[in-house]
């Protein structure tokens, strides 16, 4: 394929799918269904899109970067009950055992499965044209919080069902210096 070739809706949408897909189901036996494209509704109220709100749920977000020819941060946000059930499969601990372990654990396997995730992703830009690299995970917890990208990222947020439980991908990406 043709270096730096312009990246669609389309297919940004088709990594993203494919990246936490294969993600989700290999590493923590759940399907992850897109069910929700890069619109949110102006009336739901919930992350990444929403400011601080009253009685909102904790929840854990991971994050891991890209640079290169493309540069950008994705964001997985999961609630707080679905974060300690992929942590407990991931490293296949029961509820005591992860109670014992604390939230370190469920930062380390949050950050994992974002940095697989955003790594198929990443594998997928590089197949097409642009070479990056990825940026170490780190994680972001709370419960009433926003992401606000700078002007001149495009951002993309892609909604997906896992056996009941949202996660949200929030993709933000500059292209060029």
């Amino acid at each position: 394929m043709p270096v730096n070739q312009e990246i669609s809706e389309a297919t940004i949408h088709k990594f993203i799918k494919t990246s936490v897909g294969d993600v989700f189901k290999t590493m923590l036996g759940v399907d992850a269904v897109l069910v929700k494209g890069t619109e949110q509704a102006a009336d739901e109220p919930w992350p990444p899109l929403h400011a601080a709100r009253e009685g909102a749920s904790p929840h854990v977000v991971g994050t891991v970067g890209f640079i290169g020819d493309a540069n950008g941060l994705i964001y997985l946000y999961l609630d707080l009950p679905f974060a300690r059930r992929c942590t407990c499969h991931l490293l296949g601990m029961s509820d005591a055992e992860l109670d014992e372990a604390g939230d370190e654990a469920i930062n380390d396997a949050i950050a994992e499965v974002t940095n697989m995730s955003v790594g198929g992703f990443k594998n997928a830009l590089c197949d097409y044209g642009y070479p990056c690299k990825l940026t170490i995970p780190s994680i972001l917890r709370g419960s009433s919080f926003c992401i606000e990208p700078i002007s001149s990222a495009t951002r993309h947020i892609y909604h997906f069902d896992c056996g009941g439980h949202r996660v949200v991908a929030d993709i933000l990406m500059k292209f060029g210096d």
